[in-house]
């Protein structure tokens, strides 16, 4: 691998990447299967990723006709990482193991240990012999579908397919490792104006925050929408807030902290509720919801934004659907992608159908989604919401924070790169766009940490 760092770092043409020797192993980050039940009684805040996540050498797989091996720049912290590092909802394994029941290919992702990761930015080493659109030595970015193009249910939407998958979730050789492979169909050119570490924070929560808001298979935005974002400087919210603003809606952001209204202040986001000084308590206790607490909050939004919410972008789930359901205009949508405070939520269905509002489910994005999300971040309209880097060795810290919602925005891992601020390949246009957009969240971060520090 450190032949191939040189050989990145100096520039080499492409001819010399397809002549170097792919390594036997690399280094990643995995979770085992016979450390499973480690956490088995532990209440799920208390389960730690720290404990779970190791670090080290991991054969090579071998490379499938439709792959392409990848060297691993860096990487991101998903909530799906989260997930497989307290093996919860349930073991990640049992993915493996039916992938690998599909084919001679499938079979390789069976093994001992799960190599995690569903984000990452490199350049593509080696490609199968029926790749045709990326050749080595090509800056990339990889999203996270994985699919298998011969079942027919994926050639509409690639998301309805029957057997899709996420990368480094229910698939193994995931992205927080120095290498990975992935299929063709889960590059996208890297952006040029980018850095190595900003450009892997993105494909995951901005495509899925794409398809949620732009695309037709969810909300279908449009000019003048109001939209209500919960977490709205979160991994999904931070990147929602940007396509509403860009899309010439209105975003109400909701977040828990002054300094994340501040921070949503400064992405260009004016209505915005700080749930906790506001003490919003939609739960009377475990069983009852307050309906006068989704009035209030009913309220509050009209003040800011003049009307109720065309759109509600939820992804907490059970502690706040029922608000959502509430507050979302006459024949609004409700567009929902995840649970993370719950799976098993409930809501006044009469708030829904008597005023002809819809919920619409999403999860991630097809190629197509996830490549013009990722046109918009190369021309400047969207931009990276990075605001912490850690090193591979210290992804288990990295996950900690993501699961104790200690984190703004998203977390970068240096995976082969040596150092940050690597990987622009166009200054000029990063110059042109500005360094204080691209890293708002970045500084925001550094601002927060140390409040001497320049606030510009």
């Amino acid at each position: 691998m450190k032949e191939i760092l040189e050989a990145i770092e100096s520039g080499a043409s492409s001819e010399d990447f397809a002549a170097m020797t792919i390594p036997e192993s690399y280094r990643a980050a995995y979770v085992l299967k016979d450390e499973a039940d480690m956490f088995e009684g532990i209440d799920s805040r208390e389960k730690d990723p720290r404990k779970s996540i190791h670090i080290g050498e991991v054969p090579t797989p071998e490379l499938a006709p439709d792959e392409a091996y990848v060297a691993v720049m860096a990487s991101s912290i998903n909530f799906n990482t989260v997930w497989t590092s307290i093996f919860e909802p349930l073991p990640t394994f049992g993915f493996l193991d039916r992938l690998g029941r599909e084919s001679k290919w499938g079979a390789r992702h069976v093994r001992d240990h799960h190599i995690i990761g569903s984000d990452g930015s490199g350049v593509v080493l080696k490609v199968g012999s029926a790749v045709r659109l990326y050749k080595p030595g090509d800056h990339v970015v990889m999203h996270c579908n994985y699919v298998d193009d011969q079942d027919p249910s994926a050639h509409d939407d690639s998301m309805m397919a029957a057997n899709q998958r996420i990368w480094g979730f229910e698939t193994n050789f995931g992205g927080l490792a120095d290498l990975t492979v992935v299929k063709a169909n889960q590059l996208m050119p890297k952006p040029t104006h980018l850095n190595w570490e900003e450009a892997a924070v993105n494909a995951l929560c901005a495509s899925t925050s794409y398809r949620m808001l732009v695309s037709n298979n969810a909300s279908a935005m449009k000019q003048g929408d109001k939209v209500l974002i919960w977490g709205a400087t979160g991994g999904l919210g931070g990147y929602a807030t940007q396509l509403v603003l860009n899309g010439g809606g209105t975003p109400i952001g909701i977040v828990s902290s002054p300094a994340k209204a501040k921070l949503l202040n400064k992405l260009g986001c004016e209505a915005v509720i700080d749930r906790k000084a506001e003490n919003y308590r939609f739960w009377k206790d475990e069983h009852n919801q307050d309906e006068k607490e989704w009035r209030r909050l009913g309220k509050r939004i009209r003040e800011l934004a003049g009307d109720d919410p065309d759109i509600v972008f939820e992804h907490p789930g059970r502690q706040t659907m029922g608000a959502s359901v509430f507050v979302a205009k006459r024949g609004g949508t409700i567009v929902t992608c995840a649970a993370t405070s719950g799976y098993m939520i409930e809501y006044d269905n009469r708030h829904l159908w008597m005023k002809l509002k819809q919920i619409a489910s999403s999860h991630f994005a097809n190629y197509s989604e996830a490549w013009e999300m990722n046109r918009l971040i190369n021309d400047g309209a969207i931009h990276p919401i990075m605001s912490h880097v850690y090193s591979l060795d210290d992804v288990g810290m990295a996950a900690y924070q993501v699961h104790h919602n200690l984190h703004e925005g998203k977390l970068a891992v240096l995976c082969l790169a040596p150092q940050e601020g690597h990987g622009v390949t166009d200054p000029e246009k990063r110059e042109r766009i500005g360094e204080k957009k691209l890293t708002v969240f970045h500084r925001h971060a550094v601002e927060t940490l140390d409040p001497q520090a320049e606030d510009d």
